[in-house]
């Protein structure tokens, strides 16, 4: 078991959440401490973009002077620009909390299994991991993402329900990717019942990293009121990153759901420029626009313009 995330069986100790929040915390420094050193040397600010119409269709064929960059409200040069699909660095959180047990989590593992054997390029990277009231990593980033079908297989669910400790467990995560664009879907059918972090907390550790957060929430008919899944908080974290929440009835609809990720990360663009003002240790708005006043985008909406570290 990878360190960072806890093995699935037992409560949750205090020694062991104590140990848990420390290495979190110290490796979350060093990948941090890593994307600075990455950033000082390359001195270009990635942006990863998605294009839409106002009925949520997704827009390609567009060129680099259809796009504008603010930083701050500044207008930057765009220094690099690319339409093709580039491989992703992707990771899978998913809900193994006692509320999925039965058909659902045989549904979810059928759309995971289907999402990286099928939906995925050879090129692209994927860790995979699974939370119920502690964050487990099952596999690490891996190549090519079709040989972890079955690998959440092993889960049996149980526990309750710690959306925000998983997502902060798995931040560190991405300063160890291999690729420029990230991104990490969620699966989850509760509402956070269990987590030592709050949202506030989970979104300005999320902030520190780049990428695109898509949540899957499963709204089933009859969920209890105290355990039902929260789309807002949810989309309070995705929205951030460029990312969305689609809120979806049953189990059964995770594969179109999954299928509709995918064919964002097909069609998305792929930014670059160099910011006008040295880096400070602040945080810097982005905002991303279209010419063209018939589209809309999403990407993340800034950055920390981390200074290096020798």
């Amino acid at each position: 078991m990878h360190e960072g995330f806890e093995g699935h069986d037992g409560e949750k100790p205090k020694k062991v959440f104590v140990t848990f929040v420390l290495f979190v915390c110290f490796v979350f420094v060093v990948s941090l401490l890593g994307a600075q050193t990455f950033r000082a040397r390359v001195d270009t600010v990635q942006v990863t973009v998605t294009v839409v119409d106002a009925g949520g269709r997704l827009i390609t064929g567009l060129t680099k002077d259809d796009f504008e960059i603010l930083e701050d409200d500044v207008p930057q040069a765009i220094t690099q620009f690319t339409d093709e699909r580039v491989p992703v660095s992707l990771g899978v959180l998913l809900d193994a909390s006692d509320s999925m047990r039965g058909q659902p989590i045989v549904d979810a593992r059928g759309a995971v299994d289907r999402f990286v054997g099928g939906l995925l390029e050879s090129g692209d990277e994927v860790f995979m991991a699974a939370f119920n009231h502690q964050p487990h990593l099952v596999v690490p980033w891996t190549q090519p993402p079709v040989i972890l079908k079955g690998r959440l297989d092993s889960f049996r669910p149980t526990g309750g329900t710690a959306i925000y400790d998983a997502l902060v467990a798995s931040a560190p995560m991405f300063g160890r990717r291999i690729h420029t664009r990230a991104a990490l879907v969620i699966v989850s059918d509760g509402a956070d019942t269990a987590s030592d972090f709050t949202l506030r907390q989970t979104r300005d550790i999320l902030r520190r990293t780049d990428p695109f957060v898509y949540a899957i929430a499963i709204d089933a008919p009859g969920a209890l009121l105290s355990t039902r899944v929260d789309p807002e908080a949810l989309r309070e974290i995705t929205a951030q990153s460029g990312g969305y929440t689609e809120v979806v009835r049953s189990a059964e609809d995770l594969g179109p759901a999954t299928e509709r990720i995918a064919n964002e990360l097909n069609k998305q663009y792929m930014l670059g420029y160099v910011s006008s003002r040295p880096p400070d240790d602040e945080w810097r708005t982005i905002r991303v626009k279209v010419k063209d006043r018939n589209y809309f985008t999403r990407a993340r909406r800034g950055y920390y313009a981390t200074r290096a570290r020798l």
